[in-house]
């Protein structure tokens, strides 16, 4: 278990599944925002989780609203706080994830270059992997520098559905 996923576990305080077209995922909030968003059999899930089942918390039930409405093409933009645990390097590269735009992609060297760690590609690799808030913190729509579907923690062909869904792909 890495450090990112061991002080989530330690924060969590509700957790809650749903069913989207990709698989099930896991919705985990702490006190300070939503700290987690697994597909199952996802690279660095964290389950089982010994938060509480609750469905019927406000702020997972938002998350799960927000994102059901993005699977349906309803939805691009989600408005929930976060509560990111990580490396300051990290919670650096997730930020960077964060202004990527629904339809566009970025590779992993322009990423590094715009958090001024040019040589860094490998880590920014290593934080887009573990990034705990998938779809949302949009790691799926990282590429390699010749613009190929690189690795996935949730799958490649998860990846290849996610950004078909945003118009990012037009066919692979």
């Amino acid at each position: 278990m890495s450090t990112t996923t061991s002080s989530i576990q330690g924060a969590c305080t509700a957790q809650t599944t749903i069913t989207t077209p990709l698989g099930q995922m896991l919705l985990a909030r702490t006190a300070r925002g939503l700290a987690g968003v697994w597909f199952e059999g996802q690279k660095h899930h964290p389950e089982p989780l010994a938060a509480p089942q609750r469905p019927d918390d406000e702020l997972l039930r938002r998350a799960g609203d927000q994102l059901q409405a993005y699977f349906a093409g309803e939805n691009s933009r989600f408005d929930l706080p976060l509560d990111l645990h990580g490396t300051p390097f990290q919670r650096g590269v997730w930020q960077a994830l964060l202004a990527i735009p629904r339809g566009s992609t970025r590779s992993y060297g322009e990423i590094a270059k715009a958090l001024a760690s040019a040589s860094a590609v490998r880590a920014v690799g290593g934080a887009v992997g573990r990034n705990p808030v998938s779809v949302i913190v949009p790691c799926h729509r990282v590429v390699g520098g010749d613009g190929s579907l690189t690795g996935y923690a949730g799958g490649v062909d998860r990846k290849r559905a996610l950004l078909r869904l945003e118009s990012a792909l037009v066919a692979a």
